[in-house]
């Protein structure tokens, strides 16, 4: 193994913690990201690696890192705001009907995006691995943008009738389709810019964003529920936040167009003998038909991964209003602490999987899930504010397993050619059948049995199927990613 030696997180790692929660953005640089091969002169090659080892640039490096996970905070503040807002917009949208009717077909509404997102990841994925990442992560954030600021001039059912759910339904499938290459490109990149004994960390900071995103819509929601009387939250309050997204996502298309194309896809480019960044178009069979077996390890990993993320973080303030009939602001706040505190666990947990590996720790998060989902659902269930907190963070320090370790841990089950379209096609097709329709499936469930318990045996079953992916995956910490030359940083 080429790299230096050592614990993988010190003192050096918590200060580069700091550095990326609060360091200066830095200089822009004309040249390409370093790659220390025989093709390139400039920098030269170290004299202590071979010519085939890729040596990091630091300031680069964190670049990509804070534009993929700023980018992808602006892309998961509007699922954050929609999940919390779920009963507001059920009244505006889908006024007839009892208030279960209401939040299933506003999470019908929901649900509908994420039949769309493998389509997206048939067109992003294969264009990120043809004409490179950086260009088609731009082009997402354009398109979520754009859907997220859209459903906030929609007029309600009462102003236009049935064209108000269909509007929504539009704007949803627009989010759904620009999703559909997000998280694979986003993960893609920093994967392919991270040190190979440091792409846990650093990958880490991937689901970071999508915590403060989440944490940005939920808080936004909630200090507005608490500020704004009923009626006008009803009537124009619940469009803020979908407004305030515009403006956010010009901000995340302008970090992600002054990035660089990573280091992996440039080297990819040049072997093809292409000009520029750009390679030959990848036949989709070999993206499907020859991943196979990398394909199904991918279904199963995301199916645990987002089954529990929706549960938690989507589906559970609405559980906790609508089901058990909860004080509404209370419920926000309480998801808002778990939220908060995952994101301090976050790093560190990323930090860990570089020094016990990936499978580990995805293996500890899927037997947490089956043995803990029944008596934390039981806690929650019994009410008052300690018991739903201890409900609620027992499931989320459960679900940081599957945050720190899936940005580093599904990259690395495809080479580099292929990689952003395989990755794509696996994890959308997923999230579509089964992370996604999860409020809606468990509100099914829920409505058809009457048992409150029902999201707990959803977990339980999804911990299953991915304790049987990570039985059958290969650990990647520590290792180059496939099709790829080893990467280290510089000493």
């Amino acid at each position: 193994m080429i790299g230096t030696s050592g614990p993988i997180f010190d003192f050096s790692q918590s200060a580069a913690v700091v550095e990326l929660l609060a360091g200066p953005v830095p200089d822009e640089r004309q040249a390409s990201p370093v790659l220390a091969t025989a093709e390139i002169t400039a920098p030269p090659v170290r004299e202590d690696h071979s010519p085939d080892v890729t040596v990091t640039d630091p300031a680069l490096v964190g670049r990509a890192v804070k534009a993929a996970a700023l980018g992808n905070a602006m892309e998961w503040f509007d699922f954050g705001v929609y999940s919390y807002i779920a009963v507001t917009l059920g009244k505006v949208f889908f006024p007839s009907g009892s208030p279960t009717v209401q939040l299933l077909s506003t999470f019908g509404a929901f649900a509908a995006a994420f039949l769309v997102r493998p389509l997206g990841g048939l067109v992003f994925g294969p264009l990120g691995d043809r004409v490179g990442r950086q260009k088609v992560l731009a082009l997402t954030m354009i398109m979520m943008a754009a859907g997220t600021f859209a459903i906030g001039l929609i007029p309600s059912y009462g102003a236009i009738g049935v064209g108000a759910p269909l509007l929504l339904l539009a704007a949803r499938l627009v989010q759904g389709f620009s999703t559909g290459g997000e998280y694979a490109g986003a993960s893609t990149f920093i994967a392919e810019y991270a040190p190979d004994k440091r792409r846990g960390f650093l990958g880490s900071w991937l689901e970071f964003g999508t915590l403060a995103g989440y944490i940005g819509g939920a808080g936004l929601v909630t200090l507005m529920t608490a500020l704004l009387p009923a009626e006008d939250l009803l009537s124009w309050g619940w469009r803020i936040p979908f407004l305030i997204a515009g403006p956010m996502g010009l901000v995340g298309l302008y970090l992600r167009m002054r990035l660089e194309e990573t280091p992996a896809f440039a080297a990819e480019a040049r072997k093809a003998g292409t000009a520029g960044t750009e390679r030959p178009r990848v036949p989709l069979r070999e993206m499907v038909t020859g991943q196979w077996r990398a394909l199904l390890l991918c279904v199963g990993l995301v199916l645990v991964f987002n089954v529990t993320d929706y549960m938690l973080l989507s589906y559970m303030p609405s559980y906790l209003t609508s089901e058990l009939e909860y004080d509404e602001t209370h419920g926000l706040l309480v998801v808002l602490g778990v939220m908060a505190l995952m994101m301090v666990v976050q790093p560190f947990a990323g930090a860990l999987t570089d020094r016990v590996g990936r499978r580990p720790v995805i293996a500890a998060g899927c037997a947490g899930f089956l043995f803990l989902s029944v008596p934390a659902l039981l806690l929650i269930r019994q009410g008052g504010l300690p018991a739903i907190a201890l409900g609620m963070g027992a499931l989320g320090l459960l679900l940081v397993c599957f945050t720190a370790a899936m940005p580093s841990a599904l990259p690395a089950l495809f080479p580099t050619r292929v990689r952003y379209g395989s990755l794509s096609i696996g994890f959308n097709v997923s999230v579509s059948l089964f992370g996604g329709t999860t409020p809606l499936v468990v509100t099914a469930l829920i409505g058809a049995t009457g048992n409150l318990m029902m999201p707990a045996y959803y977990m339980m079953a999804a911990a299953v199927v991915g304790g049987f992916a990570v039985w059958r995956m290969s650990e990647s910490a520590g290792r180059p990613l496939p099709g790829s030359a080893p990467s280290v940083a510089p000493r």
